[in-house]
């Protein structure tokens, strides 16, 4: 069974999100008031919702309650953005995800519940350093204080075997998730898959692990 996601707000951080796990396969909800941005993105994800997501009742109509994990991606209106992280808090949502401002906003957010705390403009700065001291990570989305998700241009080490010889998930726990080929993209890859040159991999395991493959070479 597939993850299920809800990200609500779909500004640029919370669009963006909702659109790469829906590429990554992943079930997503999408819920903002604004009807431009839900529009464009209802393309792009599992179900796009116009709705006041402050609104216990439209968020249980939305079938929020039932996700993994809740994204609160709301921006500039911090009163919403709490009120709705506590409401999806209280609804049960085993993974509570919400998007700080500030230390004291987190703090905040921290003192309801909030089981993980993003600074996405901060950690913006983070993956661009991160992009540049390591010279081929595309992304980065952490997961967990142990486990992330890496979007990195395949090493020249790996160009030529196939999954199955190089066996990630028994050798690291590491597995990959799809791999983009100019406009194709192979998801969920089979073990005679051949890794080529050029091709970006989407990589799922310990974050330790994953930084071994962002060495420059």
């Amino acid at each position: 069974m597939r993850k299920q996601f809800a990200v609500i707000g779909l500004g640029r951080f919370g669009a963006s999100v909702a659109t790469a796990l829906a590429r990554m396969g992943c079930e997503v909800v999408g819920i903002d008031a604004d009807a431009a941005k839900v529009e464009a993105v209802m393309n792009e994800i599992t179900h796009a919702i116009q709705a006041d997501a402050r609104d216990e009742e439209a968020l249980k109509a939305a079938g929020v309650r039932n996700v993994d994990v809740a994204i609160v991606a709301i921006g500039e209106d911090v009163e919403a953005n709490i009120l709705v992280t506590l409401i999806v808090k209280e609804m049960g949502i085993k993974c509570v995800v919400a998007k700080a401002l500030n230390d004291l906003h987190a703090k905040v957010l921290a003192k309801i519940g909030a089981d993980k705390i993003v600074f996405p403009e901060r950690d913006m700065g983070i993956r661009v350093a991160r992009a540049l001291a390591a010279g081929n990570v595309l992304e980065h989305i952490d997961l967990s204080p142990e486990y992330s998700i890496e979007e990195i241009a395949a090493p020249h080490r790996l160009a030529g075997k196939t999954l199955a010889e190089l066996n990630l998930r028994a050798k690291h726990g590491a597995m990959v998730m799809a791999i983009k080929r100019k406009e194709e993209i192979i998801v969920a890859p089979g073990g005679d898959d051949v890794i080529r040159v050029g091709d970006i991999l989407v990589l799922l395991g310990p974050t330790k692990v994953l930084e071994r493959f962002q060495e420059r070479e």
